[in-house]
């Protein structure tokens, strides 16, 4: 093809030096141009990316491609399957004719191959190594998220899990929650947070009601034992490249706001366990947030201005976040400010709203010849408008781009592909088992029972003492009831249980500390 000053503009910015990964060819005359290559610099994937479009317009094969190259330049990658279509990741794609003559119109040497794989599942839903935390750690800022706390309710939750982090009690399931807000508000119990604000019953039963319908979903199979590793993510595989972590998700597809405040809690945990690297020649983790419009759909403004504080500083860490969605206007506008890696394929606009939200998406590209809100509604599956960063910073040229064909598969693994990948995991045995140790449910049950049998004990005594000398009983055995308030000022009275909840306290509060998301740090 003919050289222009655009093509040649293109040509130049996106032929970077160092590590690439190839998107595709720029498109002229409605055709690709293999001698123009659109490529995404390996070094600059620490800052962020989007990958939009419409439904079917290939916003996942385009996913697949960066996470392919990703791997292979010795990234660790973290991709999530939430509609089940991106397992195929894990197995070298069948060639043929087609698909050759496909790759060389976009200058792409083809070759069939997949990254190293390793399948998770959120709590042993579905195929994958079971991915759980205890409650203790997930903290109270997210789970507040997922339960739809309003202010009120967030900050008694708050209060709540200070009080189990400051007592020693551990907090692994839900059931360990729900005893221990069944304490707090017991007659037995209430007097404990009165220090510190306390907390009503009205909000501990609005707290209790939407926690039951949670677990009813089937959502306490995701917290419990043992909890898993993050640094797990961050493994390579014998030949260098990295492993790419895929998390089968179609399993909650009905909780959305589950699946997405789960991401999020690896991206906070990623953020306070991983040191400051500063940029790398090859970025440590890209995480791709598939369905990212679920993420922030009702979230608090503090929960936002947490996202947007963890994107802004996790790049120097040396992890890359790819948010994947429909339109921009999905993403709030201090998220998008930090995309400086941005693939847009076709958008349509049938309704005036759409005619907005299409104009919108063309105006936070760079200045183009093109008229972009003619040419996105255009593009065709498996094309898409692109602008990256440069090495030293700058935003390339917009490029409309035929993106590249996939390497590996772009069918479904199959259960029984995935179940041998499982099986073969050395991580299956580490987190396969779920583990239901003692922790707050169980602390709080025994001392309620060895209460119960103290009064009972004191009741049955005072009853003997009458039963020989009713004029005689002591009035400190007579079984009133307000004597045994007096005496049974909670579950905490008893100065064993005192002691004992001091020196736990003691040592755990020292080690205790929450971080940005409210997730549990460890020393």
């Amino acid at each position: 093809m003919s050289s222009t000053p655009e093509i040649t503009a293109v040509r130049t910015a996106y032929a970077f030096p160092g590590a690439r990964i190839h998107l595709g060819a720029l498109v002229v005359d409605e055709q690709p141009d293999a001698a123009t290559p659109v490529n995404l610099s390996v070094p600059m994937l620490n800052r962020h990316g989007l990958i939009a479009g419409a439904t079917g317009t290939g916003k996942t094969r385009t996913l697949q491609i960066i996470a392919e190259q990703a791997a292979a330049a010795g990234a660790s990658v973290f991709v999530a399957d939430m509609k089940g279509d991106l397992s195929g990741i894990a197995v070298p794609a069948a060639g043929s004719e087609k698909l050759a003559a496909r790759a060389a119109a976009r200058g792409q040497e083809w070759v069939s191959r997949a990254p190293v794989t390793e399948f998770y599942s959120l709590g042993g839903q579905g195929q994958g190594v079971p991915i759980r935390t205890t409650v203790s750690d997930f903290g109270p800022v997210l789970l507040a998220k997922v339960l739809d706390l309003n202010e009120t309710q967030e900050s008694s939750l708050g209060l709540i899990f200070h009080y189990a982090d400051t007592q020693g009690l551990a907090l692994l399931d839900l059931k360990d929650l729900r005893s221990l807000i069944q304490f707090l508000t017991s007659e037995e119990g209430k007097g404990e947070l009165k220090g510190i604000g306390g907390i009503s019953s009205a909000t501990a039963g609005v707290i209790l009601r939407k926690l039951t319908a949670f677990e009813a979903s089937g959502a306490d199979v995701f917290f419990g034992e043992p909890a898993f590793d993050v640094q797990e993510l961050l493994r390579s595989a014998e030949d260098g490249t990295g492993i790419l972590s895929c998390l089968e998700l179609p399993a909650v597809a009905s909780r959305p706001a589950l699946f997405s405040t789960f991401m999020m809690w690896m991206l906070a945990e990623l953020y306070q366990d991983l040191p400051e690297v500063g940029d790398l020649d090859v970025p440590k983790l890209v995480f791709f947030f598939d369905e990212a419009h679920l993420l922030f759909q009702d979230a608090s403004r503090a929960f936002l201005e947490q996202v947007v504080q963890t994107v802004r500083l996790i790049r120097s860490k040396g992890v890359g976040v790819f948010f994947i969605t429909q339109t921009p206007k999905d993403i709030p506008a201090d998220v998008l400010a930090q995309l400086g890696n941005r693939i847009q394929h076709a958008l349509r606009a049938f309704t005036p709203q759409d005619a907005k939200a299409l104009k919108a998406t063309a105006s936070t590209f760079p200045t183009s010849e093109h008229d972009l809100t003619e040419v996105i509604p255009a593009l065709g599956t498996g094309e898409a408008i692109v602008t990256v960063l440069s090495e030293d910073g700058a935003p390339t040229p917009v490029a409309i781009t035929a993106i590249r064909a996939p390497e590996s598969s772009m069918e479904p693994a199959g259960e029984e592909a995935i179940a041998t990948i499982v099986e073969a995991s050395p991580l299956q045995e580490r987190y396969g088992t779920p583990v239901d140790r003692e922790s707050a449910f169980e602390i709080l049950t025994a001392r309620a029972e060895a209460e119960a049998e103290r009064i009972a004990e004191e009741e049955t005594r005072a009853a003997e003492d009458a039963e020989r000398d009713p004029e005689q009983a002591p009035p400190g055995r007579r079984p009133t009831k307000s004597s045994r308030r007096t005496k049974d000022e909670g579950l905490l009275a008893n100065p064993a249980v005192k002691s004992f909840l001091r020196s736990a306290g003691t040592v755990l509060g020292r080690e205790i500390t929450r971080s940005l998301f409210g997730t549990r740090r460890r020393r």
